[in-house]
């Protein structure tokens, strides 16, 4: 029986190779260990050799073809041998799916229900692609993020980032200040100012590209059926060619005995929007919010006690990274105590009482005069009536294929009210354009591997791609680059050089398998990591990239040339 060549995996991140050579041609004997030809990805040249003995029956792949992972290349059998009627077609070589013509405006109506970095996002692309687009809003444009989330808490991660360095680092550079004093109700003005400006320019651009704005809430009634209520009760019918499901998510309120009925137990969004700085806080969760908003309130004199019934903190980030940031945390005085769950939380005089349980199963109780509950989030759909809409779901986060579609044909769904997916803004935005280019006519498919987290914990954090962790835990075979930032000169300008680059990369290729950063500017660094990725980039091609000096920048390559043995400006071991 015929044996298929097939197009060779050279890397973890390899997609499709590119037949660049046949060394060998049809009817030519092979035996086993010969090069029969020769492919090449974007980063490198290889020679496929031969696993068996026959003779070259049939070439499927030509030269210039651009064939996938696993495609077929050719087959070898013995002289004379057909390839069977079972057996894959000769042929068309592969290359990417032809892109629809986009549809016209008099052809496609489109409905967005939310506002939000998703929501926004996917009407504007429907509309720049010709779509006739309406956007349903209950409450804000911007969503959480704009409004009670990312850049509201990013204000005041910055004020605090202020008064960190000034405290901290402004004597030894020369800035001495005294009577430092924290006006907090300026700190939440300027939040809120922020936050007007940015909805604002989101209501001026959806103006710009003629999307419609309907103020209300909507509700499937069956499929692709919605009712709208609007702010005055009144009620309106809407359907459209197509729907894209964007109302995000909400916090979650755990089930703790007295946490409802202390008014003193707040969320996140309550805690952007306190009126008098308190003196204590307790944080229950130590997960990305949580811990952001502890930095904050810490940096601003507040006493922190983090709680949090697990052994581990910020799973989502490479264990380094954990570790630098819990220790810079705690020299701001924050107090962590884990494998400590919530058992109630009491009234007390100063504010709440958190009653826990330790480790060792004895009862232990924080007080504070706020009380944080920061325990994730869930998908924002208990008012969509996604039963009578037929939208497959798991406990109301929505089903999605990676063209965002929902098991209902032509209804949508995005960002974090959606199952499985990293509940982000700019995911959620990468989800709308999808959408939205798939409604119009586009073959557009939504890719996870490039999409960075950022934690903006003091010093902040940023990671894209599979942790040392995950490496293990998989199986993989790698290698690791660091690179501390108190060897690069603008790292030490900024914060006296806390943090680490670490770069994972594939053992026998050196592909880009992930990048984690800690320290100045690392949330905005990561995009080179996740463009890395994306690529399929090699540690050679980041070491070729000459990096700006004097910049943080330059950490990345150090730590490339640190996997390769190569480096420069700290110790290979």
């Amino acid at each position: 029986m015929a044996y298929e060549l097939k197009m060779p995996q050279l890397g973890l991140t390899m997609e499709e190779g590119t037949v660049s050579k046949w060394i060998k041609k049809e009817g030519d004997a092979i035996k086993v260990g010969d090069v029969i030809l020769e492919i090449t990805t974007d980063k490198l040249t290889n020679e496929v050799v031969s696993e068996v003995e026959g003779t070259l029956i049939q070439i499927v792949a030509q030269e210039g073809d651009d064939i996938p992972v696993k495609g077929t290349l050719a087959w070898i059998g013995q002289a004379g041998e057909k390839v069977g009627a079972a057996a894959p077609a000769p042929a068309v070589p592969f290359a990417p799916a032809p892109v629809a013509p986009v549809k016209s405006a008099a052809d496609t109506s489109v409905i967005v229900i939310g506002g939000g970095p998703g929501g926004y996002v996917a009407a504007i692309r429907a509309a720049q692609l010709g779509a006739k687009v309406t956007l349903i809003e209950k409450q804000h444009l911007g969503g959480t993020c704009l409004n009670i989330g990312c850049i509201p808490t990013k204000c005041l991660l910055h004020s605090a980032e202020l008064i960190e360095d000034i405290k901290n680092q402004g004597k030894e550079i020369g800035v001495e200040v005294s009577g430092l004093t924290v006006n907090f109700p300026q700190i939440i003005k300027h939040k809120n100012d922020i936050s007007k400006k940015l909805t604002s320019g989101v209501a001026g651009l959806l103006k710009m590209n003629k999307v419609k704005k309907v103020d209300g809430i909507a509700t499937f009634t069956g499929p692709k059926q919605l009712e709208v209520t609007k702010p005055d009760g009144s009620k309106e019918a809407m359907t459209a060619d197509a729907i894209i499901i964007a109302t995000g998510s909400v916090n979650a309120q755990p089930p703790i005995p007295g946490l409802k009925e202390n008014p003193n137990c707040i969320d996140s969004t309550g805690a952007l929007s306190l009126e008098k700085l308190p003196k204590s806080m307790v944080v229950v969760g130590a997960g990305v919010i949580g811990l952001e908003l502890a930095c904050a309130y810490a940096a601003f004199g507040t006493k922190i006690t983090i709680v949090e019934a697990q052994a581990t903190m910020l799973p989502m980030l490479d264990g380094d990274l954990t570790k630098i940031g819990v220790e810079h945390m705690k020299k701001m005085g924050m107090e962590f105590n884990l494998e400590c769950p919530v058992q109630s939380i009491e009234p007390s005089a100063v504010g709440a009482k958190v009653v826990c349980k330790n480790k060792a199963g004895e009862t232990v109780v924080f007080e504070g005069e706020k009380v944080l509950y920061a325990l994730g989030r869930k998908a924002n759909t208990a008012s969509l009536n996604l039963e009578a809409g037929k939208l497959d779901n798991d406990r109301g986060r929505i089903i999605v294929n990676d063209r965002m579609e929902t098991s209902v044909p032509g209804v949508y769904a995005i960002g974090d009210c959606v199952f499985g997916k990293a509940q982000l803004a700019h995911t959620a935005s990468a989800m709308g354009e999808v959408a939205a280019e798939n409604i119009c006519g586009h073959d557009s498919v939504y890719v996870e591997k490039t999409n960075p987290t950022c934690v903006y914990i003091e010093p902040e954090a940023a990671s894209v791609g599979l942790t040392e962790e995950q490496c293990k835990a998989q199986g993989i075979d790698y290698k690791v680059g660091k690179f501390p930032m108190a060897a690069n000169g603008k790292a030490l300008i900024l914060n006296g050089g806390e943090g680490l680059v670490k770069i994972i990369a594939g053992k026998e290729y050196g592909e880009i398998l992930g990048m984690h950063i800690i320290g100045p500017r690392a949330t905005d660094l990561i995009a080179e990591g996740a463009l890395a990725i994306g690529e399929e980039m090699t540690l050679d091609e980041l070491i070729n990239t000459i990096h700006s000096h004097p910049t943080v920048t330059e950490t990345m390559r150090e730590a490339a040339l640190h996997a390769e043995k190569r480096a420069i400006h700290t110790s290979n071991k």
